[in-house]
């Protein structure tokens, strides 16, 4: 479907063009918001320049490799809560075999279990301590070691490739700030030479509008429509811009942060076989000495 422009009434432009002024109050009057949209526009595109170059300050970038590192330490949290609770597991099935066999030893009948059992029982859970928990402790622990490692590797070099992306960004933002913001400066500096023209006219007081006034009032208003044309487009595109640079800025922090899960998960994955193996062992050893304990025969092979 084609654009439609949409002109405003033609009586707009009667009451505000400072071209289509007859005295010299009325143009005086209407070269103000001249100045004053200039200033405006200006302005903003300004503000938008210095939201465009906020994320790439020293503070902003610190806080973004300490959010980086808050996050995968967060994320590493998790991993060693995942690995020490597969290790309680293991405790919790021995204990509860103990239990298992501990009550099995006693008569239905008995007020109280027989001194034997409560003998063996003891025992049973003083070697368990001495001999069975520290071989689940630095199992859990070996494997948080080689997780934090690798996850420590991968975070300096996520880093590293994060910084280098957020660099490429910031030099090529700079570049831009020093092409657009002498248009913003111009604005000003029109703004100024229009505020200038109105004051002049007023200190002509009243009546008909001198040529050299009258020209110099029209080449100014030519120029407002230029440079703020200028302004208006750069601006929006400037909107536009900054949208772009905060998605990328985002998506490099993310691309960091899933690199480092990533090498969390497959290290953890390589580990897996030999953690559960060895969790295997200290269990097996757990059902050994209560075998020993209680004379149990050894499970069929």
């Amino acid at each position: 479907m084609q654009h439609v422009p949409h002109d405003l009434p033609a009586w707009v432009a009667e009451l505000t063009d400072p071209r289509r002024a007859r005295t010299l109050d009325e143009l005086a009057d209407r070269l103000v918001p001249l100045a004053e949209h200039a200033i405006d526009v200006s302005r903003r595109l300004q503000g938008l320049l210095a939201e465009l170059n906020e994320p790439f300050k020293r503070e902003s970038l610190y806080e973004r490799v300490e959010r980086l590192k808050a996050r995968v330490d967060e994320a590493f949290g998790e991993v060693s809560a995942e690995i020490t609770a597969s290790g309680r597991e293991r405790r919790d099935r021995i204990r509860a075999a103990c239990e298992e066999s501990a009550a099995a030893a006693v008569r239905p009948d008995a007020m109280s279990p027989p001194p034997d059992v409560v003998r063996w029982a003891g025992e049973l859970r003083a070697r368990l301590e001495d001999e069975v928990g520290p071989l689940i402790t630095r199992q859990e622990h070996a494997v948080a070691e080689r997780v934090e490692a690798r996850s420590a590797t991968a975070l300096d070099e996520a880093t590293q490739v994060m910084l280098a992306r957020v660099e490429e960004l910031a030099k090529a933002i700079t570049d831009l700030i020093h092409e657009v913001l002498p248009l913003a400066r111009e604005g000003l500096a029109l703004a100024g030479r229009i505020s200038a023209l109105s004051g002049r006219c007023r200190s002509h007081g009243r009546g008909p509008i001198p040529p050299e006034l009258g020209e110099e009032a029209a080449t100014a208003a030519g120029a407002f429509d230029e440079a703020v044309g200028r302004l208006e487009l750069e601006w929006s595109a400037l909107g536009a811009r900054c949208a772009t640079v905060r998605a990328a800025l985002r998506a490099a922090e993310e691309t960091a942060f899933s690199q480092v899960t990533n090498a969390m998960a497959y290290c953890v994955e390589e580990l897996a076989p030999s953690h559960v193996a060895a969790l295997g062992d200290a269990e097996a050893r757990a059902m050994s000495l209560l075998r020993e304990l209680t004379g149990a025969p050894p499970p069929p092979a």
